[in-house]
């Protein structure tokens, strides 16, 4: 190809593109006409925002024309034919291009032989069910010179604390096992101050000092008590006085404690540092004569350790001293151990007794707390002096004195009633008038004080007719003459027994349950008691019903003031269908025995409160007092019917309330039923109630 080829080919190409530049003008034309078209259409109410609107659409279609045409050059050219129709839609279509020439032909054939086809990479990629995901841990890159340095700080101060943490940890086991020196020395020594005195609050003060720079100086008490005491025992001394004297301001002027140390607060520290048992070490560096031992080298016999008694509770006593009685009863052959055994474990048990014992006595079972009553009574002074033997009662008294007053006189006989005679009886111009009562209220108040001396006599007095009540009552057992009742013991508890009831009986096979205290009415004792009560009601219900009977338990507390009478409970065997009757009976029996009018209700009904909510078992219990005199039945365990008897002058003697009403039910004689015998200690009824008895006795388990 020549030269003037080339300028041919070129002037045609430039032909071409002014072609190609006019049509293009011309489309832009018409789609800017189209548009203008388009807009004249709207409504004329658009406002100028609007118009101002396709004014920047169709900047912006010029400069996408622009942009279109720069493309253009780049790839195969398209020409959009547009034609008009009616309804303003146009087409696009592509137009024909001119073929390309041979050369290019050729040229991208060349291209596309020499060029391999050859996937994506994201065709290439294996499919994500065949992966296997595997965590690494990415490579650390080495640490800049500022963080590793920070980090060896840290480190060094971590390392710091540790060690510190590892001495203050070895510094509490030295004071742990090392506390400070306690010097073996006797716990009771004597000392020349007493607890209260002129140097007491020298010493206190030296005490609060020994608090006070321990807290300060963050060191132990003991410490600084070594410095300041000189000896931990001088400073435990101290701390025993400050409690003491902590109690006596607590519990007021009247405490008695202790006056001088005790070394109790001594003896523990002992304890806790080993030194409560002191055991001469051996020398061992010593040499040893041969002739100190001659029998070194023999096997030589240990001696039997010492015979050491446990000391017992008082359930484990009562139960011991109850065998032993049945031992007495039967003429046992181990009547004599088991009377050492018992001697031994008593013993043992009030050595061990650390805590002494407090009994509140009244002035008539103790004539020494007759005298010192304090403030509860003034003497009476006149012109000539002091009256002997007279006093009167004090106005003024203290809480104090009222409470030793009312504890001193407590269940004496009379009561409220007897003090208002007496003081009635000292007045000889008392008129029974209301008002005479209401203008002399105060003068009816006072007591009537007894001088040391009446008061002395009058516990004397009290205290030998109570001896006497006790020495000659059958049904008590005699501990300082080791003599058991008169009444012979069919089944003996640690606190309760049974015994036969006395001739004539209403029927055969009757009994009687007994506290082996002396008490005055079975209100008076304690649960333990009351358990074993129970157990022998039980046990004697299931005897009669196997025979065919019922069963009626009572108990007559009517004469209680006078001491005389032991509390028992009866239990006496009948039908069942009179057993079923018996409610009645004694109702109306009641009803018609006492006064007309009385200030307490006729009948208390205790089988009724049993089913009461709070009450149950304890229904009894809870419905009488033990300070009056009373009568009750029981129909069953938990309950029955009470009356409280006011007047014990009208109420008939001993058991002849209770034989009358079961006398008259089993339609017995009064030669039967109005005589009441004794207690026999060998009767012949024993051993035939003990033959029915055996199969039910519940006392069998406590002997093991």
């Amino acid at each position: 190809m020549g030269l003037e080829d080339f300028e041919r080919e070129i002037a045609a190409n430039k032909t071409k593109e002014s072609d190609s530049h006019r049509h293009s003008s011309r489309d832009n034309e018409r789609r800017r006409h189209r548009h203008h078209h388009r807009s004249s259409r709207h409504d004329d109410h658009d406002s100028r925002p609007k118009r101002r609107h396709h004014r920047d659409r169709d900047d912006e279609d010029d400069r996408r024309d622009r942009h279109s045409k720069r493309r253009r050059s780049r790839s195969p050219r398209r020409e959009h034919v547009v034609e008009d129709d009616d309804e303003d839609d146009w087409v696009e279509k592509e137009a024909m291009t001119a073929p390309p020439t041979d050369d290019i032909l050729d040229e991208q054939l060349e291209a596309a032989a020499n060029k391999s086809l050859k996937r994506d990479t994201w065709m290439e990629a294996p499919s994500s069910l065949n992966v296997d995901y595997v965590q690494r841990q990415r490579p650390k890159s080495p640490p800049s010179q500022f963080v590793s340095a920070k980090d060896q700080l840290h480190r060094k101060i971590h390392q710091q604390d540790l060690e510190q943490l590892a001495r203050d940890l070895e510094e509490d086991d030295q004071e742990v096992q090392d506390p400070p020196l306690v010097e073996d020395e006797p716990i009771h020594h004597d000392v020349s101050y007493t607890f209260g005195d002129q140097g007491s609050q020298w010493r206190m003060t030296k005490l609060n000092a020994v608090y006070r720079q321990a807290k300060e100086s963050g060191r132990s008490e003991d410490e600084v008590a070594l410095e300041r005491f000189g000896s931990l025992r001088d400073f435990d001394d101290a701390r025993e006085e400050e409690r003491e004297l902590d109690r006596r301001q607590l519990y007021g002027k009247d405490y008695v404690g202790l006056e001088k140390p005790s070394g109790e607060l001594y003896a523990e520290r002992k304890r806790k540092a080993g030194l409560h048992r002191h055991s001469p070490e051996p020398a061992a560096n010593l040499p040893v004569p041969q002739h100190a031992n001659p029998n070194q080298g023999q096997v030589m016999d240990e001696a039997p350790p010492p015979a050491t008694t446990v000391a017992l509770d008082q359930t484990a006593l009562n139960k011991l001293k109850a065998q032993l009685m049945k031992a007495k009863l039967r003429n046992a052959p181990n009547t004599a151990a088991l009377e050492a055994e018992y001697e031994a474990a008593a013993t043992a048990s009030a050595a061990n007794n650390k805590q002494s014992d407090v009994v509140l006595l009244s002035a008539v079972e103790n004539r020494m707390l007759a005298g010192g009553r304090g403030n509860e009574v003034k003497n009476i002074e006149n012109k000539r002096g002091r009256e002997r033997g007279h006093v009167e009662e004090n106005e003024d008294m203290s809480i104090e004195d009222m409470v030793r007053q009312e504890r001193r006189t407590r269940g004496m006989a009379g009561g409220e009633g007897k003090a208002f005679a007496e003081r009635i009886a000292k007045d000889a111009k008392f008129t029974d008038d209301l008002d005479y009562m209401d203008e002399n209220a105060s003068k009816l108040a006072k007591r009537v004080g007894k001088s040391e001396i009446n008061l002395r006599n009058t516990a004397i007095g009290d205290f030998q007719k109570m001896q006497r009540i006790l020495d000659s009552c059958p049904l008590c057992h005699h501990e300082d003459t080791n003599t058991p009742p008169a009444a012979p013991i069919l089944s003996l508890a640690t606190r309760v027994y049974m015994t036969l009831q006395t001739e004539p009986e209403l029927t055969t096979g009757g009994a009687v349950i007994v506290p082996i205290q002396h008490r005055l009415n079975l209100l008076e004792c304690d649960d333990d008691e009351w358990e074993e009560i129970r157990n022998f009601m039980k046990s004697l219900t299931r005897m009669y019903y196997e025979r065919e009977k019922g069963v009626i338990f009572y108990e007559n507390a009517a004469h209680m003031h006078s001491r005389r009478g032991h509390a028992a409970l009866f239990a006496v065997p009948v039908p069942l269908h009179l057993a079923d009757n018996a409610p009645a009976f004694f109702k109306e029996a009641i009803l018609s025995a006492d006064e007309e009018w009385s200030q307490h209700k006729k009948i208390i009904d205790t089988l009724a409160n049993s089913q009461r909510a709070g009450y149950g078992k304890q229904a009894f219990r809870k419905s009488l007092v033990k300070e009056m005199p009373y009568f009750h039945v029981w129909f069953n365990l938990d309950g029955g019917l009470g009356h409280v008897i006011e007047d014990e002058r009208k109420w008939p003697k001993g058991d002849l309330f209770a034989r009358e009403v079961i006398g008259g039910m089993l339609r017995k004689g009064p030669e039967i039923i109005k005589k009441q015998g004794r207690w026999i200690r060998q009767d012949p009824r024993v051993e035939s109630f003990r033959k029915r008895w055996e199969k039910f006795d519940w006392t069998s388990v406590l002997m093991g």
